[in-house]
């Protein structure tokens, strides 16, 4: 810490660095300089530095013009030396700037070659680069700001998207009624049924249903055929016979589509069998009675 308040002063490079700057900085200078000496002795006895227009012109006129001339002759060489002055001038003002921007163009090169010392190639830069960036924004600033665009190589199908989203929308709706459709058509396919009439007794009978039709449907088909055989059937209503099948009573409410799309099964197998439906139909006035009988009678128990 003894030599902290003295600044620091860097390390060997640092100092290589600065020598070599201002080196660099002492060549631009003098070449500045030739520049400027370079244009103020151009032409000597004609241009002096910090001379005015009219003095060069008027001392000019006093060397071209000896003895005596006539006032046409007068004229006409004032405006000779005037016109090869302002030539004279226009010329050294054209090579002035051209020299300014090579100079600045190399300084811009140099800044650039400095900005990225790690670059191996900065040495390969070529000259017409600073033109083209020149040239690159003179379009720009007419043509106005750059517009960005989409990438149409990019993966978009995650964003949202409104006219997809409305395509397959549209798609749902279309399959949704397709399919609605094809169900309907398979509720108005025919199904066979061979059903028994229990009532002590198996009386074996063969129907023929849709199969969009519910058991109270179905059972109400089964008591017209019943009707004018057998007097209780013909009296009693639809709520009051059962549908079994295998060891389960069904329901009245579901339909014969229900039980084969969901592949509804009981304890022995499928409910309903699609080309054959064996099932037995009784009446329910004594229900428990019946159902006692009739499970004996297929070999099944039935806890009371």
């Amino acid at each position: 810490m003894s030599g902290f308040g003295d600044g620091y002063v860097g390390t060997a490079q640092d100092a290589v660095k600065i020598r070599r700057l201002e080196k660099q900085r002492e060549a631009e200078r003098r070449k500045i300089e030739e520049l400027k000496n370079k244009s103020a002795d151009g032409q000597p006895g004609l241009l002096q530095f910090g001379s005015s227009t009219s003095e060069i012109l008027e001392t000019a006129f006093k060397k071209e013009t000896v003895g005596l001339v006539t006032r046409e002759q007068y004229v006409e060489k004032r405006v000779n030396i005037r016109t090869k002055i302002e030539e004279e001038e226009k010329e050294k003002l054209q090579k002035l700037q051209q020299e300014e921007e090579e100079l600045q163009m190399q300084k811009r090169k140099k800044r650039r070659v400095k900005g990225d010392p790690r670059l191996s190639f900065c040495d390969d830069i070529e000259n017409g680069s600073d033109e083209d960036d020149f040239e690159n924004q003179e379009t720009q600033k007419k043509n106005g700001p750059i517009k960005l665009g989409k990438d149409p190589t990019v993966e978009t199908s995650f964003l949202p998207d409104r006219e997809r989203e409305a395509e397959e929308q549209a798609e749902r709706e279309r399959l949704k009624k397709q399919w609605l459709r094809e169900q309907e058509l398979i509720k108005n396919e025919p199904l066979s049924i061979t059903y028994s009439y229990w009532d002590g007794t198996g009386h074996r009978r063969v129907i023929q249903v849709r199969k969009g039709d519910t058991i109270g449907e179905f059972l109400r088909a089964v008591q017209q055929q019943l009707a004018p055989e057998f007097r209780e059937v013909r009296t009693t209503s639809v709520e009051n016979l059962l549908y079994v099948k295998e060891d389960l009573i069904i329901p009245h409410q579901h339909s014969f589509y229900e039980l084969i799309i969901n592949k509804a099964r009981g304890k022995s197998g499928p409910v309903i069998l699609v080309l054959f439906v064996h099932a037995y139909i009784m009446f329910c006035s004594n229900t428990l009675f019946v159902l006692k009988h009739f499970f004996r009678f297929l070999g099944k128990k039935i806890f009371v």
